[in-house]
């Protein structure tokens, strides 16, 4: 959650993020309202507490008609004391659950607008010319059914629409691919963790993932459990309620795991193949470190997800991600879509947040305060990014394709898969 001293100090900064999110800016008003109101009860209560306590002494000292006086109005000020308590309880409460409300502030610089007002920072490789080369691509569906890699149909029949099994070189790439990913991170100074995929509610809602956007969300009711739809969440809450040491530099983990998306909303959209789907595997890299190293650490993760793309030799675009379609816990994104040929257009295969401490607030993720004296503690930032998924097939069998429907091995791939070519199998 956001820090409710800036909110106090600087409460037209927060408007400008709302703003530019498209958000509510009259929650500003609420929460500085609810803000005064828990603050006044709680002055109000203290104060009478003290005047309580020391209508003990004056009891003990008192004797007959004055005791009789004295034991009423303690009495009176204990019921009142209890009001008061229960009213800045209340007051709290209402407060966190505005407070709750409220996005992470947008780092200052970034577009505003939604979903189609990002801002292409870069962008890398050539889209191949099929037509020069003398045939009409196809689609990832289409070469991976060739290549016996991929049924549909059968994980329709397993598991519903969206669901699929990969088999044969489907499933040797995607455990390749990921393997590489893994290899990466490790070589750069990660930690790799295969991580839970069912998490308590307390950790979902602390990563940010139970605000606007828990209709996306899988729940299993019966025990109070949310399905992941990221590593993210869990990698979040492996440090909750602890003091980090960040004295040698931020710590970084890989996590691996399957991810699960309910795609609410998302009805008749990239319903061919597996570019949305319900379950996918994921390589994740998650960073806690110093608030003030945060932007530097993210763009160390944009430029290790640059590492990888350039080993699947596809083309790609780095795009700002605009206010209005950062998830609540970030305060910026960096997207990098790969071109995918038979839909003529960019799609996305990684994304890097920075979180700033808006996850570790929530989670009580904090570090001894360098800037300060004594044992003082702030929180940390948390960063996370992209290294590998499912939905990187698509790119590269579309990219990687031959007029025979065969598909060329990327060459930093080779040694994980033991494949240079993929061949059809009719």
């Amino acid at each position: 959650m956001i820090d409710i001293k800036l909110l106090r100090d600087q409460p037209d900064a927060v408007r400008v993020s709302q703003r530019a999110r498209g958000e509510d800016e009259g929650i500003v008003d609420a929460i500085l309202t609810a803000d005064e109101r828990r603050r006044s009860s709680i002055a109000e209560f203290e104060a009478l507490r003290a005047e309580q306590k020391s209508f003990g002494k004056q009891v003990a000292a008192a004797k007959g008609e004055q005791k009789a006086a004295l034991v009423s109005a303690a009495k009176a000020t204990s019921d009142r004391v209890k009001e008061l308590q229960a009213a800045a309880t209340a007051a709290d409460a209402e407060l966190a659950t505005l407070v709750r409300r409220v996005p992470n502030i947008v780092i200052e610089g970034i577009p505003s607008g939604g979903e189609d007002d990002y801002t292409v920072l870069e962008t890398v490789g050539t889209a191949r010319d099929f037509a020069a080369e003398g045939f009409e691509p196809k689609d990832h569906l289409e070469l991976a059914e060739g290549l016996d890699a991929l049924d549909m149909e059968r994980g329709a029949k397993v598991g519903g629409s969206r669901f699929y099994f990969l088999k044969g070189v489907g499933a040797l790439l995607e455990l390749a691919l990921l393997n590489m990913a893994i290899a990466q991170a490790v070589e750069a100074g990660f930690t790799p963790m295969i991580t839970p995929t069912l998490v308590k509610a307390d950790v979902m809602a602390g990563a940010g993932f139970l605000d606007a956007h828990a209709d996306e969300v899988y729940r299993l009711e019966a025990d109070d459990l949310y399905l992941t739809g990221t590593s993210e969440v869990a990698l979040a809450g492996y440090h909750a309620d602890e003091i980090l040491d960040l004295s040698s530099g931020p710590k970084r983990y890989a996590g691996w795991s399957a991810c699960y998306r309910r795609e609410a909303g998302s009805y008749g959209k990239d319903t061919r193949g597996i570019i949305r789907v319900h379950q996918f595997q994921k390589v994740e890299m998650f960073s806690y470190c110093r608030p003030e190293d945060a932007a530097a650490e993210h763009q160390r993760l944009l430029d290790w997800e640059r590492q990888m793309l350039a080993k699947i030799e596809v083309p790609y675009r780095i795009i700002d991600t605009a206010a209005g379609d950062l998830g609540g816990p970030a305060a910026r994104k960096f997207d990098c879509e790969a071109w995918v040929p038979t839909q003529g257009r960019y799609r996305e295969l990684t994304s890097t947040s920075n979180c700033t401490t808006y996850q570790a607030r929530r989670l009580n993720i904090r570090e001894r305060d360098p800037r300060a004296e004594g044992n003082a503690t702030r929180h940390v930032a948390t960063l996370n990014g992209t290294l590998g998924t499912t939905r990187w097939i698509v790119a590269i069998l579309e990219n990687h394709q031959q007029a025979d429907g065969s598909v060329v091995v990327p060459a930093a791939l080779r040694p994980f898969l033991g494949i240079d070519v993929l061949t059809p199998t009719a």
